[in-house]
């Protein structure tokens, strides 16, 4: 059957692929953040996934405010990188896998959440930037991806805990998947930031740091922060970690932390990333 072996948590700040994309990656502003990645780089390589379910926000992209799902999952066979104003990342098409998001939609519509169910999405930097950070500049990606979109631009965006549930359902509907598959969640966004208002600029390291503490070894203590506390604590974008709670909940209750990386600034944004193991 598949299985889940691992997990994975990242910032995925537009100025990141902007970076990437023109050859700034090397500039002493961005160095320090991309040495961070070198080690997710050589651990997938050991640690190949067949399919990586992602789990990342559109930034009214793929979707407007004019249809705003809170939880939507993609079942095309393919993603094609999303123009978001300068023209589309010049990054590979996204291969999906039509059949096993089927699966999981299904398995976790009947445990009762309620998915939207997407067969045609393009897909901004929400999901392209964290694929660029792991596999780099590849021809094509190395594996398939299943886009899981959260809505966490339009309030009331899901809770923690809700998005925690939603990972333990993924979870039972990859194991219940006949094919044998190599599965990583990934979750994005965050850490905190406000990109608004008097505010903006926010970056509150301390808290980022307990976040980063606590999501391995205590998930129930991250699960209850409500939304005024990541309004006020990390900024009215923070509200994104809970993103990070879906990939926690499709792990093991025990697991080990292969990576830790936390750096300040990028952009207007701290950036956090994890790799979490099943043990």
């Amino acid at each position: 059957m598949a299985r889940i072996y691992a997990g994975l948590s990242t910032s995925h700040v537009p100025a990141i692929g902007a970076a990437l994309d023109n050859g700034k990656s090397h500039e002493p502003y961005w160095r320090p953040l991309f040495q961070g990645y070198e080690f997710a780089r050589q651990w997938i390589l050991d640690n190949p996934p067949d399919v990586v379910i992602l789990v990342y926000n559109d930034h009214a992209t793929a979707f407007s405010l004019e249809i705003i799902p809170t939880f939507a999952l993609g079942c095309a066979e393919q993603f094609a990188p999303a123009d978001e104003g300068w023209g589309p990342r010049p990054v590979p098409v996204v291969k999906g896998d039509s059949r096993f998001a089927a699966h999981i939609a299904q398995s976790v519509i009947l445990d009762e959440f309620d998915l939207t169910i997407v067969n045609r999405m393009d897909v901004d930097h929400g999901l392209t930037v964290p694929l660029s950070l792991v596999f780099g500049a590849p021809e094509a990606w190395p594996c398939r991806v299943i886009p899981l979109a959260v809505n966490v631009v339009q309030y009331p965006a899901p809770t923690g805990n809700r998005c925690f549930n939603l990972g333990r359902a993924i979870r039972r509907a990859v194991e219940t998947y006949p094919q044998d598959l190599r599965v990583m969640v990934w979750g994005t966004g965050g850490m905190s930031h406000q990109l608004q208002g008097p505010r903006a600029g926010l970056i509150n390291q301390p808290w980022d740091n307990r976040f980063l503490d606590k999501i391995g070894p205590d998930p129930q203590s991250l699960v209850q922060i409500g939304h005024l506390e990541y309004l006020r604590e990390a900024g009215s974008e923070g509200i994104e970690l809970v993103m990070w709670l879906i990939m926690r909940g499709a792990l093991d209750e025990k697991v080990r932390t292969v990576r830790r990386f936390y750096h300040v600034p990028a952009s207007n944004t701290a950036v956090g990333h994890l790799i979490l193991e099943n043990l």
